[in-house]
């Protein structure tokens, strides 16, 4: 008897560990297109079950031929998720612990260059690259290959520089190119109110992945868009929020918080 219960005990932890990976791969992917397969995966895995339980000799063959191209068709199609699970296991406060992740200083410098841009309204467009290469827009600015710096960005969008027109693309903790044109929007639906700079940011993410910051020239306000949606007027706390949580530099935010907004 106490072997059968733990048996039993064993059994019913393996199932809830499972499931709970499950559960949150499922909540990385809802919303996205991966979420599709996914559930395309899960009824494959139904059948092979159901076939080495029913004893179905031809359709657990042609499911356990293809086992191992299942696993690399899983990791191939969820790349980015399973890159999103990592990072967020990365972060995890047990492990931060044990681990220290190199403070780089770039979110709060790009923040803050926002900041300083907006009370002297100054119009600014600053592009973060995620997954999604931006190479072809890289090449219809001019390269700078710089590390960020507030200084550096505020220099570049001061209206006597011949680079403030257009857009300044950030890769990693590198200022890539300024001057870069955007495709702007064809959503008919969008305000008139919104000018190009709005445009261009929303064009550039209903096409890429990246985070696009914003600094209205009129309205000396700070947006963001993401996703292909824009979101106006928000303040510097929201805006290094929501970097941190996107790229997930766990070692930025004790710098943010230390770093001045003006």
């Amino acid at each position: 008897m106490p072997n059968i219960s733990r048996e039993i005990l064993v059994d019913a932890i393996d199932i809830i560990i499972v499931t709970f990976l499950l559960y949150k791969l499922f909540i990385l992917m809802r919303g996205t297109r991966a979420v599709h397969m996914f559930f395309g995966l899960v009824i494959l895995f139904v059948l092979s079950v159901i076939a080495q339980w029913a004893n179905l000799m031809a359709l657990n063959w042609i499911i356990s031929s293809l086992r191992t191209v299942w696993v690399i068709a899983f990791v191939i199609i969820f790349q980015p998720e399973l890159r999103r699970a990592l990072a967020s296991l990365g972060q995890h406060r047990f492990l931060s612990r044990f681990f220290t992740v190199e403070e780089t200083g770039v979110i709060p410098e790009i923040v803050r260059s926002a900041s300083r841009l907006a009370e002297k309204g100054v119009g600014a467009i600053i592009v973060l690259e995620k997954d999604v290469g931006l190479k072809n827009y890289i090449e219809t600015g001019t390269k700078i290959d710089a590390k960020v710096t507030s200084e550096l960005i505020e220099t570049i969008f001061s209206p006597t520089s011949p680079l403030h027109d257009g857009a300044v693309i950030i890769q990693n903790d590198r200022v890539a190119a300024a001057a870069c044109i955007l495709p702007l929007t064809q959503d008919q639906r969008l305000s008139v109110s919104l000018g190009t700079r709005h445009r261009a940011a929303i064009g550039l993410t209903e096409e890429t992945d990246a985070i696009v910051i914003v600094v209205s020239q009129e309205t000396q306000t700070i947006s963001y868009a993401q996703g292909g949606k824009l979101n106006r007027k928000t303040d510097v706390n929201a805006l290094r929020t929501e970097l941190l949580q996107n790229f997930g530099l766990a070692g930025e935010e004790k710098a943010a918080k230390t770093a001045p907004a003006s």
